[in-house]
């Protein structure tokens, strides 16, 4: 049944990832069609964000209270409806409806799916279990850029969208044969139940293991109440906690990745990379760099651990994208080719740290009362970051080429070389009630 379950969960992740990802085909023809303008154009990629704002706040209440696999099915009848509202739209506002609401299903699940598998998997492979979903995702970023490139000849932005139908029909029937987070049935007095699901989800546990995760997750919830409130945040021991999280998100999407996901071709054009079908062709090799470092990440985050990671993650983007940003401000010092090598290393680095560890992260470090509202304000910050990013690129271009837009985002990379050497925390291979323990009082600093 574990299987099934992170099978189930990486679909939604495929299908994040997917809706991400085909936007860079779709939104070309897009503009051509309806003849957009910068601003349009930035709503158009920036609807799928902002309906994850709202799937967030939506999520914070629902997900405690009606639990994690409820707000999962939810989800996956949001992106059935959204991705055929998206393929049949026959105007602008319709297709951002469908975006927004597509966007919703994704704030949703990408909140809970990590933490519904934190919540059942064991703790030696706790991470790359997470990571699976985020493997996912950009599986999902990568189909997405393939499925682009390969319908590109019949110019249908339709068709490119319609095919997520299939995943959003696999989540919407594969949810309903999963059992609810045992986690949360121990958060809502159903102990019997939670044992059983711990049976069931990890077959190798044994009784006494079981008794202590029961024990532990009860005297967590003992110290106060079982659903945490906003103010609860604002806790010594939780606040640090909440500030990492956002931080750690913000600076992920101000790295510039979804920028150069999204807007791809239009990057690769100003570098002097020429033809649609060449650049979608480029953009498809920047994917599966994204899910070539994707796996990398599950292969090390739980043997190196997630600070050293996220330090070198830094370090790789800062130095990678501060060379594009040079080679677009001063051009006859470089070359399409090193742009595009510098492109690729960004990705790689982004794709084996700052694209996976703040989920794990997320997922982890919040006790479990208020586990939820940390993940939303962590998940708001991913949101926002991604809308701001989304809408001002195409403006930014615009205004100041992409070379100020580029700048702009390598300036926020060598930013997180710090962030990440001075804040980043350590939780490889501690059980989530362990690090409830250990983190009581000086959050961050007790478990590098």
């Amino acid at each position: 049944m574990q299987f099934v379950i992170i099978g189930l969960a990486a679909i939604f992740g495929f299908l994040f990832g997917f809706d991400l990802g085909v936007i860079a085909g779709v939104l070309p023809l897009i503009t051509a069609e309806f003849a957009l303008g910068s601003v349009r154009e930035g709503m158009v990629a920036a609807a799928l964000p902002f309906g994850a704002i709202l799937g967030v706040l939506t999520v914070t209440i629902a997900g405690d209270r009606y639990g994690r696999r409820t707000v999962l099915f939810a989800s996956s009848l949001a992106f059935l409806l959204g991705t055929l509202a998206a393929a049949l739209a026959p105007d602008v506002p319709v297709f951002l409806m469908a975006r927004l609401v597509i966007g919703i299903a994704i704030g949703a699940s990408a909140m809970v799916a990590p933490m519904y598998l934190a919540e059942i998997a064991p703790a030696r492979t706790r991470g790359a279990i997470v990571l699976a979903y985020q493997l996912m995702i950009v599986t999902g970023i990568f189909l997405a850029f393939v499925i682009d490139w390969g319908l590109s000849s019949f110019e249908s932005w339709r068709l490119m969208i319609g095919v997520g139908i299939v995943p959003a029909l696999m989540c919407f029937f594969g949810i309903l044969i999963v059992p609810e987070s045992p986690r949360w049935l121990l958060m809502n007095g159903q102990e019997a139940k939670a044992r059983a699901v711990f049976r069931v989800v990890q077959p190798k546990i044994d009784a006494a293991e079981v008794e202590l995760i029961v024990q532990e997750a009860e005297a967590s919830l003992h110290t106060g109440p079982a659903r945490g409130k906003w103010r609860d945040l604002l806790k010594p021991s939780v606040s640090g906690l909440a500030i990492f999280a956002a931080a750690a998100f913000f600076l992920q999407q101000f790295s510039g990745i979804n920028a150069i996901l999204s807007f791809g071709p239009s990057i690769l054009k100003s570098a002097g990379i020429t033809g649609e079908a060449n650049q979608l062709l480029v953009t498809i090799g920047v994917g599966f760099l994204n899910m070539a470092g994707s796996v990398v990440a599950i292969s090390l985050v739980d043997r190196i651990g997630r600070r050293p990671l996220f330090i070198a993650g830094f370090l790789g983007t800062g130095i990678s994208m501060s060379f594009v940003a040079f080679s677009f401000l001063m051009p006859g010092f470089s070359s399409p080719l090193l742009v595009l090598v510098a492109l690729f290393v960004f990705v790689m680095f982004f794709a084996v740290s700052l694209g996976t560890l703040p989920w794990v992260y997320m997922s982890e470090l919040f006790p479990l009362p208020v586990r939820s509202l940390g993940m939303a304000i962590a998940s708001l910050s991913n949101w926002s970051g991604d809308f701001i990013v989304m809408f001002l690129f195409p403006n930014l271009a615009a205004s100041f080429g992409e070379a100020g837009a580029i700048l702009f985002f390598a300036f926020w990379c060598v930013f997180g070389i710090w962030f990440a050497w001075k804040y980043a925390p350590e939780t490889r291979g501690i059980e989530l009630e362990e690090v409830d323990d250990r983190i009581a009082g000086n959050p961050l600093q007790d478990i590098r």
